[in-house]
């Protein structure tokens, strides 16, 4: 049986885990975030997702490690987590009556062994008052969440539709994860 470290400290990545692998343990990677120049919106949840694996990886050679890391992509823009309140109102604003795209990034890393692969999904926003954006920055769910919003909780009532797949958008593919771990499987 491999030995599995998920490198994340997000209790919804966790949950995503426990469905796909039986036991693991979480070792979350602290990294410095910033994207060197020429890495594209839509490369930078994988870079940052191979940073992660990477860090835990020489540490722990012999496990099977997973860094992943998730973003919201607007009109060629990225949005991270929100940095206070009015960030996050910046962000769902900007959100409000749009389609953007959310892509999560995952690395699986096992000594000299690594393989990374990214997931994008369209998600579309309803038109949101400022009193919505309001009420929802309240509930305080959107505040570590990239993109300012959760799809799996109160952040439902702002989503008009998806097309691609649920659980990229949570912050973890499971589907190809499970997939994609078959080749570190001894």
């Amino acid at each position: 049986m491999m030995n599995v470290i998920l490198a994340s400290a997000s209790p919804r990545r966790k949950e995503l885990l426990g469905y796909v692998v039986p036991r693991f343990d979480v070792i979350p990677a602290d990294v410095d975030e910033t994207l060197p120049e020429g890495v594209s919106a839509e490369k930078c949840a994988e870079f940052l997702a191979v940073k992660k694996a990477e860090h835990i990886s020489v540490t722990y050679p012999e496990s099977v490690v997973i860094g992943s890391d998730t973003v919201v992509i607007v009109d060629g823009e990225i949005l991270g987590k929100p940095a206070d309140e009015a960030d996050a109102y910046r962000m769902l604003k900007r959100l409000s009556g749009k389609i953007h795209t959310v892509v999560t990034g995952v690395c699986i890393s096992q000594g000299k062994k690594k393989k990374s692969f990214s997931e994008a999904t369209k998600v579309e926003f309803y038109p949101l008052s400022d009193e919505e954006i309001r009420c929802y920055i309240a509930t305080g769910d959107p505040m570590d969440k990239a993109g300012a919003y959760g799809i799996q909780g109160e952040g439902c009532i702002l989503i008009k539709g998806i097309e691609g797949d649920f659980f990229t958008v949570m912050g973890l593919p499971a589907a190809r994860l499970k997939r994609e771990l078959s080749e570190f499987v001894e």
